[in-house]
């Protein structure tokens, strides 16, 4: 404190005012310091007295500032370094401006402008700044040959979408998909002829606008006489190729040959092509038939919102955006408009740091209302599960520590007293020493990169000799690190809680992934899926909200099919999506779009549309040109997203109607809950919505057969005792069996299943009853099947009501009830003697 207020005393500064309240000069002082002069602290001091003249110090320091003394402590120690972070921020230099250089070279012009001036010119304005330029004769033999080169260098930039980029852009700061356009554009600079260039998903974070501009690139770099070899998903690209190999049929061991090859509009074997029908338009990714509704005709919300209000983060200017709770929300827009800096930079921190404390600086913005909506955020990006070999998707889920845990329980291990840590790869306990449990190791190479060569110890193994010999049904634990998801889920049937975390990693279309592939060998995409799988493993809270930054990067169209069912999914169970997307398969499914832009970088960052996909479809203009601006006469913002929207409704195909829209009277508990703040806001019916529209008076008819895979209904809102997907299974068997239009769901708390010209249901299935799921079947005495029934070993009565109809229960409690090989063959055996008997 004495050192406080000498230092006060002799710079003037108070101790009474706030921060933002001081002069410039005194900020100024205490952010850089005193610099060499020395500040006296006298006895006076401690008590805040009147100095006196004659009394001398009793010692002096100097101030250095907060800038140099954090600075100096982060150099210093690393760790403090880390702790640091959250308090500092890259700024401009005060010196030069950001323009990294002296006062004598930032001073010299051309044209009125300082290279300053110029490196922060997006590139559109620089091309037009460069082309307006009109030289004499002197300046033309001095720099008309470089003019002439920054022409054409940044010419082959903006034909790959790069017209918002601006050259003091750091390195870090761009994306993959920015960074290998800008590697491309300079290919096409170099003139080079007989090369063959490899580019893998060049169309990431590519708007549609864009994909012709980039395609006519590549063309370009074809007709200098190069060869080009392109790993591409997008439909645009995939078309305008030369020649196609399509690989398949599926993926993993599944796949791996070239299925179909040729022309793109001639690939033959046709029939056995998996993108020919998505490119030729007789297969493509479906919509739903109806949307969560959101708004009232009349203007008025249906669903609580989070807003964001005033976000300047970046190129943001000021907007305010209303984000629907309850419902799957598309951020679309050019590449470079804004949709990352609202989302990731504002959005996401704000929530983390409010919801999880995360130390995590949120962008510039006036605040954020409705966060009370939101029990948890997840962010699932495309960033690494891990830097070292021992992380992979077992270990990410946390199914590796149930697996552990079964093969410690098996009697070998009882027997050589084998606990969990024994089966970790990460511990000494049972790992092989010589690789330290990684199955390779590193030979460090002179000059060269280091090589890894499988470990001559394990071969690649891991573990001891003494640990792979205990095996679960002939399995041991390094053959299951090496087996695909969709085999392991066969081996693991019977564990529920491993199962359940392989199945929803089948869901999101990685059944080919082995359990212990690498992380940093997995794709940025099949990052994602593990990240969302792992989410979708955990207990949902019904009020979580997912945001996904451009989840279909790497996936064929099948795999966006399942992502999407995946996607929907969990907004059924009450949570919130949104997701940055320029894929417009994604858009053209979610049920609000916020648009962003008009256009990228200064020309973005303003929020163009908010709404359904068919309202911003029906704002393209008449004869939309690619690439055209953005920005019409009237000053109105133009969607970038909506010509090829529009496009992409026109030829959309639907599924089967997921949410039907009904206006909910006032229910009773136990339902009331769950009705007033999940099914409520996405049933409700608009008010312009059409007088002969039904109306749906019950939440099970409403939601058909969601409501009963729901933990909502049960007697005094109890929880089941059984695992609530194997409702869904057990649907789909019966589904299977007798037929698609079999299914009733007229019912709270069962579903009926009829059989064809049967006037009496052939099952029923009791979806709310804590004890089990109910599955009774009813037919004549000749359609059992005692010796399968007996097979299946599921606890339930045998009712013979008359001579001609025996009922017969089966009570279903784990979800190998439902896998069991027998259940399907004598559920159809049942059915077709039931359908054969006399009406």
């Amino acid at each position: 404190m004495w050192m406080l207020r000498s230092f006060s005393r002799q710079t003037g500064i108070p101790l009474d005012k706030p921060v933002e309240e001081l002069s410039v000069s005194h900020r100024r002082m205490l952010f850089h310091g005193t610099g060499a002069r020395w500040i006296d602290v006298r006895a006076e001091d401690e008590a805040a007295k009147t100095r006196k003249v004659d009394t001398p110090p009793l010692f002096r320091f100097q101030f250095k500032g907060f800038y140099p003394a954090l600075e100096e402590a982060s150099r210093l120690t690393p760790g403090l370094r880390g702790k640091l972070e959250q308090f500092v921020d890259e700024i401009d230099c005060s010196a030069c401006d950001g323009s990294r250089l002296r006062e004598d070279s930032a001073a010299v012009r051309f044209k009125e402008l300082t290279i300053a001036d110029v490196v922060h010119m997006p590139l559109d304005r620089l091309a037009s700044t460069v082309d307006s330029w009109k030289l004499d004769t002197r300046e033309k033999k001095i720099a008309g040959e470089l003019i002439r080169e920054i022409k054409s260098r940044v010419k082959f930039l903006l034909d790959v979408g790069l017209d918002y980029i601006t050259m003091h852009r750091g390195a870090a700061t761009l994306s993959g998909g920015e960074a290998q356009r800008i590697r491309l554009a300079a290919q096409l600079g170099s003139g080079l002829c007989g090369v063959l260039y490899v580019l893998d998903e060049p169309t990431i974070g590519l708007h549609p606008r864009d994909n012709a501009r980039l395609l006519g690139a590549l063309h370009r770099l074809r007709d200098l006489g190069n060869t080009l070899l392109v790993v591409e998903h997008d439909r645009d690209v995939i078309a305008g190729s030369d020649y196609l190999c399509d690989f398949g049929p599926r993926a993993g061991r599944y796949g791996g040959r070239i299925v179909a090859e040729g022309p793109p509009g001639k690939i033959v074997p046709l029939e056995e092509s998996v993108t020919a029908g998505y490119l030729n338009g007789t297969q493509s990714v479906p919509m739903p038939k109806t949307r969560r509704p959101v708004m009232k005709a009349d203007g008025k919300p249906m669903v609580n919102f989070i807003t964001i209000k005033g976000a300047r983060e970046n190129n943001l200017r000021g907007v305010t955006v209303d984000i629907p709770i309850g419902v799957m929300t598309a951020i679309t827009g050019p590449s470079g408009s804004g949709k990352s800096s609202l989302i990731e930079d504002i959005l996401y921190p704000v929530l983390a740091r409010k919801l999880h404390r995360a130390k995590i600086k949120p962008g510039r913005h006036e605040g954020i209302d409705g966060l009370r909506f939101i029990d948890k955020v997840i962010r699932v990006d495309q960033s690494p599960l891990g830097n070292t070999p021992s992380s992979n998707p077992a270990t990410y889920t946390g199914m590796f520590d149930h697996i552990r845990q079964l093969f410690a329980e098996l009697p070998e291990s009882q027997t050589r007293r084998f606990n969990a840590r024994t089966f970790s790869f990460n511990v000494a306990a049972g790992r092989c020493e010589s690789c330290e449990g990684t199955g390779q190791r590193k030979i460090e190479m002179h000059f060269l990169p280091d090589v890894w060569v499988t470990c001559e110890e394990c071969n690649g193994k891991r573990y001891r000799d003494d640990v792979l010999e205990v095996k679960f049904h002939g399995s041991s634990i390094a053959d299951v690190l090496e087996m695909q998801c969709g085999d392991a889920l066969e081996l693991f049937t019977e564990q529920t809680k491993i199962s359940h975390i392989l199945q929803t990693l089948c869901d999101v279309g990685l059944e080919y992934v082995t359990l212990g592939q690498s992380a940093p060998t997995l794709s940025g995409g099949e990052a994602q899926r593990v990240k969302l799988a792992a989410e979708l493993a955990r207990p949902m809270t019904a009020s979580t909200l997912y945001l996904l930054d451009e989840p279909t990067t790497g996936l064929h169209f099948n795999d966006i099919v399942r992502l999407l069912g995946v996607m929907q999914r969990l907004v059924d169970h009450g949570n919130t999506i949104v997701v940055i997307e320029h894929n417009l398969d994604v858009i053209k499914c979610a049920d609000w779009v916020i648009d962003m832009g008009p256009g990228a970088g200064v020309h973005g960052g303003q929020l163009v549309y908010a709404g359904t996909p068919e309202g911003l479809a029906a704002t393209a203009p008449a004869k939309p040109k690619r690439g055209r601006k953005t920005v019409v006469d009237s000053g109105e913002l133009v969607s970038a997203t909506a010509p090829f929207l529009a496009e992409a409704l026109a030829n959309a195909s639907f599924e089967e109607e997921r949410v039907i829209e009904a206006r909910l009277p006032p229910v009773t508990a136990p339902e009331k809950t769950y009705v007033t703040r999940h099914v409520e806001p996405l049933m409700r019916v608009a008010e312009s919505a059409p007088s002969t529209q039904e109306v749906v008076l019950d939440p099970w008819k409403a939601l058909g057969r969601k409501w009963h895979s729901l933990g909502k209904g049960f007697p005094r809102d109890q929880k089941p005792d059984w695992p609530l997907e194997i409702v869904d299974q057990i649907l789909t068997l019966m589904q299977q069996v007798a037929g698609d239009d079999s299914l009733a769901f007229d019912s709270p708390d069962r579903v009926m299943v009829s059989a064809g010209g049967k006037d009496q249901p052939w099952a029923e299935v009791r979806t709310k009853s804590t004890q089990s799921l109910m599955v009774t079947l009813a037919g004549p005495p000749d359609a059992v099947d005692l010796e399968q029934l007996n097979e299946l070993q599921l606890d339930g009565p045998v009712e013979f009501h008359d001579e001609n109809e025996v009922r017969i229960t089966l009570n279903l409690t784990d979800s190998k009830h439902v896998r069991h090989d027998g259940l399907r063959s004598f559920l159809k055996t049942h059915f077709e003697r039931s359908r054969r008997a006399p009406l």
